[in-house]
């Protein structure tokens, strides 16, 4: 069982910069893939991006490669996602989530998911 708790979500302008935290509970976080997912508002819940298990794999959705890194540090039992140059159409709750196994880039994947966080960017 994992429990994954979000943070850094806020609202800032366009152009701004977040970073998003996710701490995960228990003493196997290297053994999951972690992934980043966005819902807006009346829309289906999203692949942001995501990151293999020793870290040295990560994919992104086209409309955030370049703006946004996923990384984590499996000694804090950690994922962060730094998020660059947003833009109003990145406004959603995002939500990290755990995935037993490989790298996964669709919701349906993974295992345990946190209560999300809302990014809010104003243009």
């Amino acid at each position: 069982q994992v429990q994954l708790v979000e943070s850094g979500g806020g609202s800032v302008q366009a152009g701004g910069s977040l970073r998003l935290s996710c701490a995960a509970s228990g003493r196997t976080f290297s053994a999951y893939s972690m992934g980043w997912f966005r819902q807006a508002p009346e829309k289906e819940r999203v692949f942001v991006a995501g990151i293999s298990r020793a870290g040295s794999t990560s994919y992104y959705a086209d409309s955030v490669k370049g703006r946004f890194t996923i990384s984590r540090d499996n000694a804090k039992n950690t994922v962060y996602l730094q998020m660059n140059s947003l833009k109003a159409e990145d406004t959603a709750v995002y939500y990290c989530a755990a995935r037993i196994g490989p790298l996964w880039v669709g919701t349906s994947g993974y295992n345990y998911w946190g209560q999300g966080t809302q990014v809010t960017v104003s243009s």
